[in-house]
């Protein structure tokens, strides 16, 4: 925690003055963030042995995962109040902030679920399943995400409670507008990005309950994979659009670990039921995110030759 503590300070006075995130940055924290969960999993092979440490990198690997679907989420976000680029930064790790105290709330719950019965792998397993469910309705319907900034309760409550600016005022939240305090469009933004971390908490702490009962290791792999999401979001800005299968791999991972949980319960009813390892976890994750990354490589070079034929049509006519 204290690890912790002093990474965030480090982050906060990095993002004191705001200014554009050059490539090379982003992919400098982004190495870092990746060598510290590798170091804490050699750390944690060493003291408490490769069983632990396996599930450690699993649910490292399943949260890393979904955090790219959210940062999907937060570029919508980000893209409808247009948080200039400069401040982007701020707003993603007030966010990061507001996730870890999010996590750490449901998983201290979900904890306390796992000690009062098994009924709770029963309950997790079908909040992933029916998860899986809608993304997958979701990609075959062809329906994209959507961020709906009107709709959502928490901005109209903010707005309804004190006056907003009608622009950025730097990094402050609150400022004195016409002798009287005011919001700015930042404290909306960091709002909205705070409320779409309940829904992820939702999925997301369940799924990694699936491969650990540990709450320190699910807090773990949460906190080391929210940690590196702000340097990753200006890494991967201009690939998110381009993983189009994406919810496709997120649904299959989430099912399968939800099905992983039914298991589980079910074999401590009936031993004879097969419980399902975390090696061949690991495997199948990995296999469906290599999967659904080598599909979309594909299908995104087959529409660029299709609309290259028309146009090469065009340029032969007479």
């Amino acid at each position: 925690m204290a690890g912790l503590a002093v990474l965030l300070a480090v982050d906060f006075i990095l993002t004191r003055r705001p200014h554009r995130v050059r490539m090379g940055e982003a992919l400098g924290w982004s190495i870092f963030y990746l060598a510290l969960p590798l170091a804490f999993g050699a750390y944690v092979w060493q003291a408490f042995g490769s069983g632990t440490a396996l599930e450690f990198f699993t649910g490292y690997v399943v949260e890393k995962s979904l955090s790219v679907d959210n940062l999907f989420v937060f570029m919508l976000l980000l893209s409808a109040f247009a948080v200039p680029d400069a401040l982007a930064q701020r707003v993603l790790l007030y966010g990061i902030v507001g996730a870890l105290v999010l996590r750490a709330i449901f998983i201290a719950l979900g904890a306390a679920a796992l000690q009062s019965g098994t009924w709770a792998f029963l309950l997790f397993g079908a909040i992933l399943i029916v998860t899986a469910g809608k993304l997958v309705k979701d990609a075959m319907t062809g329906q994209e995400q959507q961020v709906d900034i009107s709709a959502m309760r928490s901005i109209r409550l903010l707005r309804r409670v004190m006056p907003v600016t009608d622009d950025y005022r730097g990094p402050h939240l609150i400022v004195r507008d016409g002798g009287r305090r005011a919001l700015t469009p930042l404290a909306l933004a960091i709002v909205a990005v705070f409320a779409t971390d309940i829904v992820f908490a939702v999925d997301s702490v369940p799924a990694v309950y699936g491969v650990t009962e540990d709450p320190f290791l699910v807090f773990a792999t949460n906190a080391f994979a929210l940690l590196g999401l702000r340097a990753l979001y200006f890494v991967l800005i201009g690939a998110l659009t381009k993983l189009r299968h994406l919810n496709h791999g997120l649904a299959v991972i989430l099912a399968f670990i939800g099905v992983k949980l039914v298991l589980h319960w079910a074999h401590g009813i009936w031993p004879q039921v097969p419980e399902i390892p975390t090696l061949a976890s690991l495997a199948v994750i990995i296999a469906v995110l290599a999967a659904v990354t080598l599909t979309s490589v594909h299908a995104n070079r087959r529409d660029r030759r299709r609309a290259a034929v028309p146009q090469r049509q065009t340029i032969a006519r007479p």
